[in-house]
């Protein structure tokens, strides 16, 4: 049976070969902790890494200060990043705003911190999945502390208006946190030019990194009012019993996870080659094809925006009237040997917008490795489930 693997907004895969050989050769090769040895030459290659892998990510995502790495933390994924930023900044008596489209990677944090006196506000996005900059503007003529929201859906791929957000909130002077988890490595956007307070990513998406990885972009200014997570050591500033306040040590206690971050530099590496813009153009294609194929299917329902409704990422849920969708994704895998998604993708919220609550979607997201013989023969899959009693 071929499979065909469609789960790519969880995670990209296949990785490129250079992410997991850049894996297997820090762990048989180097191996040095970082700032943690006797400076040997495997100890400072260890460093080395580190400091290319941040130059990487600072040179992507547009970083502040000319890009200096010192604004990059590294973390083990977006959901720790988010953490980070919202724990380390909001506190009693403060106003956050976050869509209604958002990841429990954002919810749950915001919803641990309301028990705590923050005040969470949701504004409503449409139907299809998308923020109105008008609801965001009319939101902060009250004084607003944070406006936090995601690039793009993990359920209906819809992308938001990012750039007048930014606008918006920097004309409140309100600091803006962006989760990229869906975008980053396929969508070009700059922290510095967007003015964002923090950009947060993960390594194992779009940008084909290693599991447990991911990273902050921060603004100076506002990384320094931020309060470190956790606190331990560093390899620096030994003799202090207090958590130092120099960038990049002060969000990063404990050793990294060098291995993942090896494979991320790979990773970074593999998108200069290959570039974000014919990565994403690749996957547009691909997406139209599964879209148009979908659509043609008797009693499926495509969740948020469809072609001219909006801009999206081809990550497509869908339910088929009379179906359930776990059982569709369980007969999609065991039959024809095709990976997806079903449920409410950790995203509940997004699932009452879009009006597939409680019973959630399957998703289907294509990637760049993907063929178009392997799209047409999933639409083709789901066709014959659709008609199966």
């Amino acid at each position: 049976m071929k499979h065909i693997y469609l789960n790519n907004a969880a995670t990209t895969w296949p990785k490129p070969p250079a992410v997991a050989d850049a894996v297997y050769r820090f762990m048989t090769q180097d191996g040095a902790n970082a700032s943690r040895g006797s400076a040997s030459e495997r100890d400072l290659k260890s460093l080395g890494l580190l400091f290319a892998v941040r130059e990487q990510a600072a040179e992507m995502f547009g970083g502040y200060e000319d890009a200096a790495p010192q604004y990059v933390t590294f973390t083990q994924n977006v959901t720790h990043s988010l953490n980070i930023v919202l724990k380390g900044y909001l506190k009693r008596g403060m106003r956050v705003l976050t869509t209604s489209v958002e990841h429990n990677s954002v919810i749950r944090p915001l919803r641990e911190l309301e028990t705590g006196g923050v005040r969470v506000e949701i504004m409503r996005c449409s139907a299809k999945g998308f923020l109105s900059p008008k609801t965001l503007d009319e939101a902060l003529k009250e004084h607003a502390d944070m406006v936090v929201m995601t690039h793009c859906s993990n359920v209906s791929g819809s992308l938001q208006p990012i750039e007048e957000a930014a606008l918006i909130c920097a004309k409140r002077v309100v600091p803006l946190v962006v989760d990229c988890a869906q975008t980053a490595g396929i969508i070009d956007i700059n922290a510095k030019d967007l003015g964002l307070s923090a950009l947060c990513f993960t390594g194992h998406k779009g940008l084909m990194g290693p599991q447990g990885t991911g990273g902050i972009v921060w603004k100076p200014d506002f990384a320094e009012k931020c309060s470190p997570l956790a606190v331990g050591g560093t390899g620096s500033l030994s003799h202090e019993e207090t958590q130092p306040g120099l960038m990049p040590d002060k969000f990063e206690a404990g050793t990294p996870n060098l291995p993942g971050l090896a494979g991320l530099n790979a990773a970074f590496e593999y998108l200069k080659d290959k570039t974000p813009a014919a990565i994403a153009e690749t996957e547009r294609k691909l997406g139209e094809r599964l879209e148009e194929g979908l659509l043609r299917i008797d009693g499926l329902h495509i969740a948020g925006a469809v072609r001219g409704e909006g801009p999206r990422l081809p990550v497509y849920s869908f339910n088929i009237d009379g179906k359930d969708n776990g059982i569709l994704a369980r007969n999609l895998s065991d039959v024809f040997g095709i990976e997806s998604r079903p449920g409410l993708h950790c995203s509940p919220l997004a699932h009452r917008t879009l009006g597939t609550f409680p019973q959630g979607a399957l998703r289907l997201s294509p990637g760049c490795f993907n063929t178009a013989e392997e799209i047409d023969m999933t639409v083709e899959a789901v066709r014959e489930l659709q008609k199966r009693s």
